[in-house]
């Protein structure tokens, strides 16, 4: 079952036994063994009971919570994990040393390469100018990566790098009743943002998941500057997977006209774009598919989902800064 997704306004979340039992309008929606769940997403409105946070507790199992257009509002979480050498291993590396350039470069690193292979693959599609420009202007950051040793440097980097992707993103997109000019959120005007936003949000779960299970501490990252109540390691962490996993999907959606403008509504204040319960339905199912859908790992040579790969690399991070291993491997997919 992976991830449970409720986004049903009013939906009463309980425990029955050892299932999570989820009912609205005195009708029964899901009911789930708990044995199969690891996270529980809500979007929206949604009451639950005192047993069921209890049992989420003692299993380890996160609950976040979003709201429908899928900004990230907060999470309950179960107690850190006692793995404290992780976590001393975490807090002696501090900015600008040689640990903490090599973490920020692979990060970054990860993130580009995986960038530079999606443009690639629509370019062997359809070859093109501007794809092909932006494939060899993302390599060139790539390459001066070697030659940075300063943090706010790398950062610069990997700014340029993201705005060079975006810069040509409308370019990955096959289907004419969409359109990309620049990425904006906070909110998203535009369907493809909003659906960025959104991915990036359940992606920022499915991350913090996999921190608390190893035992870091989520709000201090190396590549992300921290800020109070920011989990600045699983923004971090996140960089690799963004195109691999979100970005993969919502192209995926779009491109294979499984969304259509028609399953979006405006926010009347705000003007943020949001889908409608339909569209969010296929949203999330897709996600879903995408995290428990398998690749053959570059580092361990065997299949794994993507489910999976965030707890790897974490793990990978992990074993880097306890000196278990030489060099942290960033999940980088050819395509």
């Amino acid at each position: 079952m992976g991830t449970i997704y409720v986004t049903q306004d009013d939906a009463f979340i309980g425990k029955i036994d050892e299932r999570i039992h989820i009912k609205a309008d005195k009708q029964k929606l899901l009911e789930v063994p708990l044995i199969k769940v690891d996270g529980l997403v809500i979007l929206g409105r949604a009451n639950f009971s005192p047993a069921l946070v209890a049992e989420l507790l003692k299993r380890k199992i996160p609950m976040s919570f979003l709201t429908t257009t899928g900004k990230y509002l907060g999470r309950l979480e179960p107690e850190l994990s006692k793995n404290i050498f992780v976590r001393k291993a975490q807090w002696s590396v501090e900015e600008n040393t040689e640990k903490s350039i090599h973490i920020v470069k692979a990060f970054i690193r990860g993130k580009l390469k995986n960038y530079r292979n999606f443009i690639k693959l629509r370019h062997r599609q359809i070859p093109n100018n501007r794809l092909q420009n932006s494939s060899d202007k993302i390599q060139q950051i790539i390459d001066s990566l070697d030659y940075k040793n300063n943090i706010n440097s790398l950062r610069g980097l990997e700014g340029a790098g993201s705005a060079i992707y975006f810069g040509c993103f409308d370019q990955l997109i096959k289907n004419k009743q969409f359109s990309f000019s620049t990425r904006n959120r906070r909110p998203p005007t535009d369907p493809v943002n909003s659906l960025l936003s959104l991915g990036y949000a359940l992606l920022r779960h499915d991350l913090q998941s996999a921190i608390n299970i190893v035992g870091f501490d989520p709000y201090l990252g190396y590549l992300h500057v921290s800020h109070y109540g920011r989990p600045s390691l699983a923004l971090d962490l996140m960089e690799e997977f963004r195109p691999l996993v979100t970005d993969a999907v919502v192209l995926n959606l779009i491109n294979n006209q499984k969304l259509n403008p028609k399953d979006f509504i405006t926010e009347p204040l705000s003007n943020a774009l949001s889908l409608t319960k339909e569209g969010l339905k296929i949203f999330l199912r897709s996600y879903e598919e995408k995290k428990q859908s398998k690749f053959k790992h570059p580092v361990l040579k065997r299949q794994c989902t993507y489910q999976e790969a965030f707890e790897i690399q974490t793990r990978f991070l992990a074993k880097y800064l306890m000196e278990e291993t030489e060099q942290y491997p960033p999940l980088i997919i050819k395509k």
